[in-house]
Order: C-alpha cells, then structure tokens, then sequence
C-alpha cells in the first residue's frame, strides 16, 4: 500500500461512562507526519488512540483517512497498546505469522520482523519464556509483519532497555520518512521529531 495516507480528527470527543475525557480535539496529519500525545493519567491519550484504532465510540466530531480510497480507517492502523497482545504457548515467529496473516495486506518477510527489534536469534523460543522487554519487542515487531500507513503507539517505549529504545526511534522515523504517519503516546521523551504535539487537558495540536 502506498504511504500517502493522511489523518484527520475534527471536533472529536470522548465519553467514559460519567466523565468526558475530552472534546472539540482537531489536528490534521499529512503523510510523513507525527503525532505525540502527552497529558497526565487519566487524561484521554489511551482513549484517543483507541478511538482511531475503531475500538471505542466517538461522542462527537468526526475522524477520516485521505487518500484511503474508501478503506475503513481501523483497516490501515496498527495498533499497539498497553498489552502486547502476544500467545505465550506459541514461538515467536508463529506470533509474527499470525499477526501477518491476521491483519492481512502486504505481506513482509517474516525475517525482517524478527530483525526489527533483534528478535531472529529467538524466532522458535515459547513466547512465555521471554523476558517483559523480549515481549515488548515482539508487539512491536509485527509493524514489520504487514505494511500498514498508519502507526498507532500507545507508550511503546515500556520494558524496553536503552538499545532498544534507540532502535524503536529508529523505526518510527524511518515510518515517517516513508510517508506513514504514526500518533504515540508517552509520558517519556522519544528522539523522533514529530510535526505535531497534543497535550490533552492542555493545548489544542500545534
């Protein structure tokens, strides 16, 4: 899929049960471009990505893909949240392979998901037997196992040591290079230089 995928949220908001979280947050996200969520616990960030990502209902205000020729917008997100989302009984490559074949499109090899985040020499490991951060990592990976315009990243940087934070960096940017477009979340400093930043409870997007 060609990387000119672009991203709009307009007047949107978000209701959990009795409180509203957020409302009237606008931004709009060309392809190359980034954005990274900010804003204290409680704030929304979670919520905001999942509502991207298809999991959660809008209250108000609409979001759109352009130039997605009428794909749904869940269809062109990975989403990688909180959890890993990983199969402890099964390898490491048999999680990649599933991720694969589960969010479909253009298929990567499979070695070069292993080699994203140094995973290739425990690619027939239990995934149980991994460490947190060994786990991280394979959530991560599967951004490798199809190709997807837009990346949803919800504090990817949790459980990951100094060299692999370098190499989650590395990746993004290399996204955003590409022309995808990916919205982090994260309490922590990332080195990628995003186009737009949002702290909700705080200021509009800039």
């Amino acid at each position: 899929m060609p990387q000119t995928i672009g991203l709009a949220a307009n007047g949107i908001a978000c209701q959990r049960g009795e409180r509203l979280l957020f409302e009237e947050v606008s931004f709009d996200l060309r392809p190359g471009e980034g954005l990274l969520l900010t804003g204290p616990n409680g704030s929304g960030k979670t919520s905001l990505i999942r509502q991207i990502a298809g999991l959660l209902p809008l209250a108000a205000g609409t979001l759109s893909a352009t130039g997605a020729d009428d794909v749904p917008l869940p269809e062109l997100c990975h989403y990688v949240g909180h959890l890993n989302a990983v199969k402890s009984s099964l390898s490491v490559a048999d999680n990649l392979a599933f991720w694969a074949e589960y969010l479909g499109g253009e298929r990567a090899p499979l070695t070069n998901a292993l080699a994203a985040f140094g995973l290739g020499p425990l690619a027939d490991f239990q995934t149980g037997l991994l460490s947190a951060g060994q786990k991280r990592k394979l959530a991560l990976s599967r951004l490798f196992a199809a190709q997807r315009p837009i990346w949803l990243l919800d504090e990817p940087q949790v459980s990951l040591d100094q060299a692999s934070l370098t190499l989650l960096d590395g990746a993004i940017s290399a996204h955003l290079a590409q022309g995808g477009v990916a919205v982090v979340a994260s309490h922590t400093p990332l080195k990628t230089k995003f186009a737009h930043k949002l702290s909700l409870g705080g200021a509009r997007a800039r």
